[in-house]
């Protein structure tokens, strides 16, 4: 039976204290409270920096037997891809304790939407399955000329996931398909504000939104045919 994990992408937010964590719970015990509610959590500083592997110890040691992380992939691979193949090395290592321990979910490759879908770049996703070796990975495109055949086709050659969105109908973003093109099934909901997506002025706004109970319904149906097609589904939500 395919197993499902709910999380959140990311635990450490200074504005949950009070909503998410009771005010007097010291920060470093905010993981700890998290996992007593969910499966898995995105691993978000990871793209801004690469944690040392003594960080990933210390979070299993917060954490239950069964709890996953998945691992964003550092800016130097998704975004700044020249001469990068020492940052693939040192994520690996980094990494490595979570995987001993069999709590490693996947990485999270997120590409801007100025990663275009262009032969270049098909060359680039080979060179990521390469460098990353055996570690399951999921990729995250926000630019929609990437949907179709030709790139599910090759995302199933590399061992490579796809992670569906639910995020705004806008031009050239992805729209709520349910894709799986390895034994990992993904899905990110990052909400629906149009009025924010493309101005603001904190990063953050972009993903300002709560969903209505109808809206999240809609996957419900997307989500049971992804289970028959994997072998585990994520469902994080990042509004």
């Amino acid at each position: 039976m395919t197993r499902m994990l709910i999380g959140t992408s990311g635990f450490s937010y200074d504005d949950w204290v009070g909503r998410v964590y009771p005010p007097d719970l010291p920060k470093r015990d905010w993981l700890n409270y998290y996992a007593q509610e969910f499966d898995v959590t995105e691993i978000n500083a990871t793209y801004y920096r690469i944690l040392p592997p003594s960080t990933f110890a210390r979070m299993i040691d917060k954490t239950p037997a069964g709890f996953q992380f998945v691992v964003k992939a550092n800016k130097g691979m998704t975004h700044e891809r020249d001469d990068n193949a020492a940052v693939f090395a040192q994520f690996r290592a980094a990494v490595q304790p979570l995987v001993d321990e069999g709590r490693f979910g996947c990485i999270l490759a997120q590409f801007p939407f100025s990663f275009h879908a262009t032969a270049e770049n098909r060359e680039y996703l080979k060179f990521l399955r390469e460098h990353l070796g055996n570690l399951p990975t999921v990729v995250e495109f926000r630019n929609a000329a990437w949907l179709g055949e030709e790139t599910y086709v090759l995302l199933r050659e590399l061992g490579l996931g796809f992670c569906c969105v639910d995020e705004p109908r806008l031009k050239g973003l992805i729209p709520p398909v349910a894709v799986v093109t390895s034994s990992i099934g993904y899905v990110r909901f990052h909400g629906r504000n149009y009025q924010r997506w493309w101005q603001h002025d904190h990063a953050w706004e972009r993903y300002d939104y709560t969903y209505k109970e109808e809206e999240l319904a809609e996957w419900v149906p997307k989500i049971q045919e992804m289970a028959q097609q994997s072998e585990q589904v994520y469902l994080f939500a990042n509004n």
